[in-house]
């Protein structure tokens, strides 16, 4: 087998290789990716295995949080990982973080969402008492 860090090269990778290089890249293990994406664990793997694909708005989710790009995830050119030896901890320190903010803003939109039904329903019902 040929170098270990070239199994998701241009020329041999699918799109299920290059996922989970760059989801390995971004320290990040299947079901972490899947909650974040507010997917199934089986979903990420089908996709890894190249079992299925995401549909195009999971696909930007994916390339966002994994910071590549989604030409890269589709078809190896363009913004990619990186894998080296000397990767400078603050970037991926960086990623991470970005990531979170990614994950947490999403978490607030669906909150304020839940909340605004909430609240439209508790005026209904007072509207309904008085």
């Amino acid at each position: 087998m040929s170098d270990m860090t070239d199994y998701y090269g241009q020329d041999s990778a699918t799109f299920g290789d290059r996922l989970a290089a760059a989801r390995e890249a971004a320290d990040m293990t299947q079901a972490q990716l899947a909650r974040r994406l507010g997917v199934k664990k089986s979903t990420i793997a089908s996709w890894e295995e190249d079992l299925s694909e995401p549909r195009a708005n999971r696909l930007q989710m994916v390339a966002g949080m994994l910071n590549v790009s989604i030409m890269w995830l589709i078809t190896g050119e363009g913004q990619g990982t990186e894998m080296t030896d000397g990767e400078d901890d603050s970037n991926r320190d960086m990623a991470t973080w970005l990531s979170e903010l990614r994950e947490l803003r999403t978490q607030l939109q669906a909150s304020a969402g839940r909340v605004a039904k909430l609240e439209k329903a508790v005026r209904r019902r007072m509207e309904v008492d008085a």
